[in-house]
């Protein structure tokens, strides 16, 4: 289960990746709507699950 601990990051690399993407769409005005609310949804995931394994971590410190 330590593998959790990065995939974290997964999320945090797809957000930069869809907001590269949109700003890209952007400057050539194209739609770009979709891949900012991605790159919006991977940020909230990142702190979501950092949260939470931050949690479970210290829950099972305590004995």
């Amino acid at each position: 289960m330590n593998y959790l601990r990065f995939t974290q990051y997964a999320y945090l690399l797809a957000a930069v990746l869809f907001a590269v993407d949109a700003f890209i769409s952007w400057q050539d005005n194209e739609n770009f709507i979709i891949s900012a609310l991605f790159a919006a949804v991977c940020v909230f995931t990142f702190f979501f699950r950092r949260r939470f394994a931050r949690k479970f971590a210290e829950r099972n410190k305590k004995p």
